[in-house]
């Protein structure tokens, strides 16, 4: 099993989040535990929350954070489920909050759970929850060629999209789709000569995750909800990694850092429309070179951080 790697920016998201002592943080995506880890070391009087639907990743932040037991609380749960974990836990509001999304490189690392494109024996699972019932090999042998299409092109901005669906309901019709290696090379036999190179699977392979595990369904809803239980001056941080999803947080974020949307000339709001945060900083932050160098998935890394109004 692949053991977890340090955690994306967390000097950065410590210092978003600027912690408070005695506050109450919530992490939605706890993976091994290292940025959980990082919150709980960096005041002894701060208490948190947090999430993960994957069984491996509640196993080793429980672990990890074992130096700290009394003052968190670790629940195997979707982030979106934040309403219920935390009435389970007894909290209201929070200091601040982080979302790390997107996949983890243990996920990737471990071939057995079929994340990755290049395990060529690997099964297409691809759940981050090993309860759920849809895998990836459902999505590619039963969803039609309709729905396939759909989300390559959604999911996976994939412009051979079409190529690839004739491919895979020409292939399955032989017999189901089982491994990695043969969903990676139906793409590469759909893509012409001079786009094929060892990555041009990642944007299918994302698609089909993407919509195994539902990850931007109700994605924004989450974003807004959380963010309105902070604390006046509480913090939000969130890390994406594809365009898809940060463009769902820029959304959300942009809307609520908005405050009056009536013309100018109307004398008084009608809209009732009320600035509820402020950006911190004007553009996301992305992992410096040292380790972008290091650590290859921080590359694509950005970081979103906003600040509730008082």
């Amino acid at each position: 099993m692949s053991e977890y790697h340090r955690p994306i920016m967390v000097e950065e998201v410590l210092d978003g989040l600027q912690i408070r002592p005695g506050g109450i943080y919530f992490d939605g995506t706890a993976g091994g535990g290292g940025h959980s880890f990082a919150i709980l070391a960096s005041d002894p009087t701060v208490r948190l929350v947090a999430t993960d639907k994957d069984e491996d990743a509640i196993r080793a932040a429980g672990e990890r954070l074992s130096p700290y037991a009394g003052r968190f609380r670790l629940y195997r749960s979707d982030f979106k489920n934040y309403e219920t974990v935390f009435s389970d836990a007894g909290v209201g509001q929070i200091d601040g909050y982080l979302l790390d999304l997107g996949i983890s490189s243990h996920q990737i690392d471990t071939s057995s759970r079929g994340f990755a494109y290049m395990s060529d024996d690997a099964p297409l699972d691809m759940r981050m929850d090993n309860r759920a019932s849809l895998t990836a090999e459902a999505v590619v042998n039963e969803y039609s060629e309709d729905a396939l299409l759909r989300i390559l092109r959604d999911y996976g901005e994939e412009t051979f999209a079409s190529a690839i669906v004739r491919r895979i309901a020409s292939e399955r019709r032989q017999g189901r789709i089982g491994t990695c290696g043969a969903l990676r090379a139906i793409v590469e036999a759909s893509v012409p000569a001079k786009y094929r190179y060892n990555a041009c699977a990642r944007k299918t392979f994302q698609a089909i995750r993407i919509e195994v595990n539902g990850e931007l369904e109700g994605l924004a809803d989450c974003v807004r909800g959380l963010t309105r239980r902070l604390k006046p001056g509480g913090r939000g941080c969130i890390l994406t990694f594809h365009s898809l999803e940060d463009r769902i947080v820029k959304t959300v974020y942009r809307e609520m850092s908005t405050g009056c949307t009536c013309p100018k000339t109307f004398p008084v709001c009608v809209c009732g429309h009320k600035k509820e945060i402020e950006l911190v900083g004007s553009k996301p932050l992305v992992a410096g070179e040292e380790e972008r160098r290091e650590n290859p998935r921080s590359t694509s890394a950005k970081l979103r951080i906003v600040r509730k109004v008082e």
